[in-house]
């Protein structure tokens, strides 16, 4: 029979995930300048339209193909498979409409969840190419990506029937590999393609709007404990580890953010505190239930703390990643991966005294980093020599929200009779 309170759970924790990428624009909005605000939201919307579609059509079938009961797999089972009958979600539907389910969940609910993952991994590499980004490119970067690159990865992570990391026995509870460094390393490639902003520099770039980047980080926070307890599946004792390793991690990390700002410029700053939160949840997302809650506050802090560091590393480096996607998910998500490696309970090095673990969460690491780098830049190079990805320099410098999509941020008032009035 099925099990309406899983049911329930699954498919609140999917709308918990989904709301994440409106609270991804608001973070990735407050960070930019005002005149791009506009431009930076819409291309996390353009996301949540582009392969909410995609998924339903085909995504499902790829990143699911031989889940369960699928009879109709052609393809490279593991690396790159389609499961045909899930076109449309045709045998998703049938199984979803019996009359009798004897399972925790329909599997509907199941696909619903997972698309919202699919999103929010489209949207968060938006961030690398703040500023200087057309939107028509960026959805069709969205789509070729998605399609060859995440709907494969998400398969190779959450495909526990046939997915190669569970074959290999890589923890990755909720897609410290699929979502983090994947969205992390397409944006360094990205950013690569599209170069720098004009006038790149150290401090040259401030946030226009400090309150919409916590705003944005609150709503993150809370749509990620769906993202990691919902990764269970169930409202049981290892979704309600997850929850509190979703708590403890992130606010460990602000906290190690915060004093390496201290100690660095002398004042910890709000973007500062909004920035250590998102870093601690994505270094937990891998983690979240695979350790006890002691290890998740130290991971946090340590996240907390290298990630700081990394946010700089692209003036050293001299790629121009806008709000610091590298440094935050991908460097992030690296970390929280291979922490598991030493701490994760039973299989970490401290308790086997085997480096085993670690070596598996490497090269899982490692995989989805150069598979994930390469056709990014493969596809963006191309969109680039095309239809051309970059707007033109003079809509950069004047901020492209007016250029791209013919709207203003922020309309102060209103010219009538070249009176100005003002707008209650």
């Amino acid at each position: 029979m099925l099990d309406q309170g899983n049911t329930a759970f699954v498919l609140i924790m999917a709308a918990l995930v989904l709301f994440m990428t409106p609270g991804l624009a608001f973070f990735y909005g407050g960070l930019v300048k005002a005149k791009s605000v506009i431009s930076m939201m819409m291309m996390s919307f353009g996301a949540i339209a582009l392969v909410g579609v995609l998924w339903v059509l085909y995504g499902y079938a790829i990143a699911f193909a031989n889940h369960g009961a699928g009879t109709n797999v052609a393809g490279i089972v593991g690396f790159f498979s389609i499961d045909w009958n899930q076109i449309g979600l045709g045998q998703a539907f049938e199984e979803s409409q019996a009359s009798t389910i004897n399972a925790a969940y329909p599997s509907m609910a199941f696909v619903g969840f997972q698309a919202t993952f699919a999103i929010i991994t489209v949207a968060l590499i938006s961030g690398a190419i703040a500023d200087r980004a057309k939107f028509g490119a960026w959805m069709v970067f969205a789509g070729v990506w998605v399609t060859v690159v995440y709907f494969p990865v998400a398969s190779w992570v959450f495909n526990l029937t046939s997915g190669m990391f569970a074959t290999w026995g890589v923890i990755d509870f909720a897609g410290g590999t699929a979502v983090h460094i994947n969205a992390g390393a397409a944006g360094l490639a990205l950013a690569i393609v599209l170069g720098k902003r004009v006038g790149f520099a150290k401090g040259a770039h401030k946030p226009h709007n400090p309150p919409f980047v916590l705003l944005g980080a609150a709503i993150l926070w809370f749509g990620w404990f769906g993202f990691n307890a919902g990764s269970e599946g169930a409202a049981d004792g290892v979704a309600a580890l997850a929850w509190v390793n979703t708590l403890a991690a992130p606010a460990a990390a602000i906290l190690g953010w915060l004093l390496i700002e201290k100690i660095k410029d002398g004042k910890a700053t709000s973007v500062g505190a909004a920035s250590g939160a998102v870093t601690g949840l994505v270094a937990i997302t891998p983690a979240c239930a695979a350790l006890t809650p002691g290890w998740g506050i130290l991971l946090g802090f340590l996240a907390g703390i290298v990630c700081c560091f990394a946010i700089d590393w692209k003036y050293k480096l001299g790629f121009d990643d806008s709000l610091d996607v590298v440094g935050v998910h991908l460097v992030g998500g690296i970390f929280g991966t291979l922490y598991l490696g030493i701490f994760a309970d039973g299989t970490g090095l401290i308790y086997s005294g085997s480096f085993e673990q670690l070596g598996k969460q490497a090269v899982a690491a490692a995989a989805v980093l150069v598979y994930s780098f390469v056709l990014a830049f493969v596809i963006g190079f191309a969109i680039e020599k095309t239809i051309g990805f970059r707007v033109k320099t003079e809509d950069e410098v004047a901020g492209i929200d007016t250029a791209v999509h013919g709207e203003e941020g922020y309309v102060l008032y209103e010219e009538r009779d070249e009176t100005p009035v003002a707008v209650r």
